[in-house]
């Protein structure tokens, strides 16, 4: 289990002990806010992140996501993990299958021989995530006079079809489909590559604050911190609880969170970014642990069943790459 017979608090050794650990975390959250506040924006999203799609679908994603204007490789890909989690045999109580669940009727018209194997098969991928990107273009076509953004028109026609469009004069009043266009531009740049650093979250050190607090108290799978579970945590509840002290949302689990903001590369990580391990470093779906970054190679984690909230080195076999969470999570 990953952390096994690891220093549990690595500073201690060094003359000063504690002290020098308070000063070291001081220094950090400083730091952070100082980098929060003098880095410029980051560059403009081209192509995918590393890591970020599936490696089986990720030459399928980046191919067709640029089947059109309205479309990029990282909405559509927040688009299929909106719609199916990447699971290709996912089947909703509306009928709904495939990972870009298509209805029925929707696919026979509009489901095309993706791979050109000679058949469409809604539940193949390679037939699916084309017809995806090829139904989008469709209903941009559709919706192309309709005021507003085009890509959010085209998510919309999507969701609640090109009718409620054009009918509403862009995105309809349904919460439903609102929820659906807003939830995936959001996640979008957490799929997209960008060109320059990433831009640091000014909330980062109160993160660190809140874990830093929280070291010490032991593991419980599932724990959230409440009252209930005796203020213990697992990895994704201390990095859930530690963002929504500075009221940034993340979801529960690990590899959800892997979608809540873009992702830095090793070498532009700063405090605060979320550190994720999995078992397969080519599928965000195979992440199952997280941790909050804290410098110089080292993270706050809930480990594992057994162990107490600590410090623990990163650079392991299975560390799958950061998130820098954004303040919509």
């Amino acid at each position: 289990m990953r952390g096994a017979g690891r220093r549990k608090v690595w500073l201690l050794g060094v003359g000063g002990g504690l002290g020098l650990l308070a000063g070291f975390l001081a220094l950090l959250v400083v730091g952070t806010y100082v980098a929060a506040a003098n880095l410029g924006a980051g560059g403009r999203a081209v192509g995918l992140a590393k890591g970020a799609v599936p490696a089986a679908y990720q030459g399928l994603v980046q191919k067709w996501g640029a089947l059109c204007p309205a479309l990029n490789p990282a909405l559509l890909a927040a688009q299929l993990y909106q719609e199916s989690g990447w699971k290709p045999d996912a089947q909703s109580g509306a009928q709904a299958q495939g990972i870009a669940q298509f209805i029925p009727g929707t696919w026979a018209a509009h489901g095309v021989d993706g791979d050109g194997d000679g058949d469409r098969d809604v539940w193949d991928p390679k037939d699916a995530i084309p017809s995806a990107a090829s139904y989008d273009c469709k209903l941009a076509s559709y919706v192309k006079d309709a005021p507003g953004d085009p890509s959010e028109n085209m998510l919309a026609a999507y969701n609640a079809g090109a009718y409620a469009v054009i009918k509403y004069g862009g995105v309809p009043p349904y919460r439903e489909t609102k929820n659906y266009v807003s939830t995936i531009r959001k996640m979008e740049q957490s799929f997209a590559s960008t060109k320059g650093r990433v831009d640091p979250s000014k909330r980062a050190a109160g993160a660190i604050y809140y874990a830093q607090k929280k070291l010490g108290t032991p593991y419980l799978w599932g724990g959230d911190g409440t009252a209930e579970d005796d203020g213990r945590f697992d990895c994704s509840g201390l990095t859930k609880a530690a963002y929504a002290s500075v009221d940034v949302r993340l979801p529960r689990v690990a590899n959800d969170q892997w979608n809540s903001g873009p992702h830095p590369g090793r070498d532009e990580l700063l405090p605060g970014d979320l550190v994720f391990f999995g078992s397969d470093l080519g599928n965000p779906r195979s992440i199952d642990h997280v941790g909050i970054y804290i410098g110089g190679g080292y993270m706050i984690n809930a480990p594992f069943t057994g162990a107490t909230i600590r410090f623990d080195p990163i650079d392991t076999p299975n560390y799958f790459g950061a998130t820098r969470p954004t303040g919509d999570g």
